[in-house]
C-alpha cells in the first residue's frame, strides 16, 4: 500500500506554499496535479510554482508538454502511479498538489478509462442511498455476494471503496479484483482541502489576477495566440481563453482582466462543490487560523504511523 498525502483546494487557497512546507517536514516530492501546469511557457497564467519557491523540492508533472498536445486525466493517472512508486521506492513521500478535481478523484478511486462511466452519479447515488436505509454491513455483502476477494480486503465502514468496486463490477461486467493491469497500484490517501470563506477567497483570487497582469500575462497571451490560440489544447484554460475578444478588437484588456477575475470565482466554486461531493477529504482553513497548520501535520503524523 502506497501512502500518498494530497493536497486539494481551489484556486488562490495557498496550496504551494503548504505543499512546500509539508514536504520539507516530511521528507517529500511534489507531483503537480494541475491540469495546466504541464505546460512549457505557460508559468504565469497557470500560477506556476517558480524555482525561488520550491526551496529545494522536487516537482513532478510540470513543464513537459507543448502547448498543441492534449494531456489527459488518463496520462495523469498513469504518470501519476509511476511517480508515486519512484518516490516511494525511495524513501519519500508522494504529495499530489492541484485543484484539478477529476484528475484527483481518478486517481484515489482507481477509474479505468475506456470504460463507460456513471457521469450523472446515479449509480453511485443509488449505491450510497441504499447503504443509508440498509446499512453499510448490507452494502457490503452486495459485494461479497459478486467479489468476495475485494470484499475481504475492504472494512465494512468504507463505502467509498465498497461503492466504487461495486460501480467497476456493473459498468465493467468484471470483478475489480481480477484487474490485470500491472502498472495498478494501492494508494492509501490522506486528502488535505483548503478553503476559507468566501470573501477572502474572491478577494485572493481577484488580486491574484491583478499581479498576473502586473507579472507580464498579456505578454504570455500573446505568444500562446501567436502559437494557434484558441485551436490549442492549452488555450482552454482559464486565463488565456479570455483574451480571444481582447487580440480580435473586441474587448479591452479591463474587460479581459475583469473577465478572469469572474471566470476564476465561479471556478473556485465549481471546485469546492466538486472535493465536497465527489471526495473523502478533511477540511482545513489556514488563512484564518494559523494554528490549523499544526493540525495538518499532527494529523499527517497519525495517518503516516497507522
Amino acid at each position: 500500500m502506497n501512502k500518498v498525502l494530497i493536497i486539494a483546494g481551489p484556486t488562490a487557497i495557498g496550496k504551494t506554499s503548504l505543499s512546500i512546507s509539508l514536504a520539507k517536514k516530511f521528507d517529500g516530492e511534489i507531483i503537480s496535479g494541475d491540469s495546466m501546469q504541464v505546460y512549457r511557457h505557460l508559468s504565469i497564467g497557470t500560477a506556476k510554482v517558480t524555482s525561488n519557491e520550491m526551496d529545494g523540492v522536487k516537482h513532478h508533472l510540470i513543464n513537459f508538454k507543448d502547448v498543441n498536445e492534449r494531456y489527459s486525466a488518463s496520462n495523469f493517472v498513469d504518470d501519476a502511479k509511476n511517480l508515486i512508486k519512484d518516490i516511494s521506492s525511495r524513501g519519500k513521500l508522494p504529495i499530489i498538489v492541484g485543484g484539478t478535481g477529476f484528475y484527483l478523484q481518478s486517481l484515489v478511486d482507481g477509474f479505468k478509462f475506456g470504460q463507460s462511466f456513471d457521469k450523472d452519479n446515479k449509480l453511485r447515488n443509488d449505491l450510497h442511498k441504499y447503504s443509508i436505509d440498509n446499512g453499510k454491513y448490507n452494502l457490503w455483502k452486495r459485494l461479497d455476494k459478486v467479489d468476495h476477494e475485494s470484499a475481504i480486503n475492504i472494512p465494512v465502514n468504507n463505502e467509498r471503496r465498497i461503492i466504487r468496486s461495486l460501480e467497476f463490477y456493473k459498468q465493467s461486467g468484471n470483478k475489480f479484483s481480477e484487474q490485470n493491469d500491472k502498472s495498478d497500484i494501492e494508494i492509501d490517501s490522506y486528502i488535505i482541502a483548503l478553503n476559507t470563506n468566501r470573501n477572502n477567497l474572491y478577494q485572493r483570487i481577484n488580486k491574484r489576477v491583478d499581479d498576473m497582469f502586473s507579472s507580464g500575462l498579456v505578454d504570455e497571451a500573446k505568444w500562446l495566440y501567436n502559437k494557434g490560440g484558441l485551436d490549442l489544447p492549452a488555450c482552454k484554460g482559464i486565463g488565456y481563453k479570455e483574451f480571444d475578444g481582447y487580440f480580435n478588437g473586441n474587448l479591452n484588456l479591463n474587460d479581459v482582466k475583469d473577465l478572469i477575475q469572474k471566470n476564476s470565482r465561479h471556478y473556485a466554486k465549481r471546485q469546492l462543490t466538486w472535493f465536497r461531493n465527489k471526495m473523502d477529504v478533511t477540511w482545513y482553513d489556514i488563512l484564518n487560523n494559523k494554528e490549523e497548520i499544526y493540525s495538518i501535520e499532527q494529523d499527517i503524523t497519525k495517518w503516516i504511523n497507522k
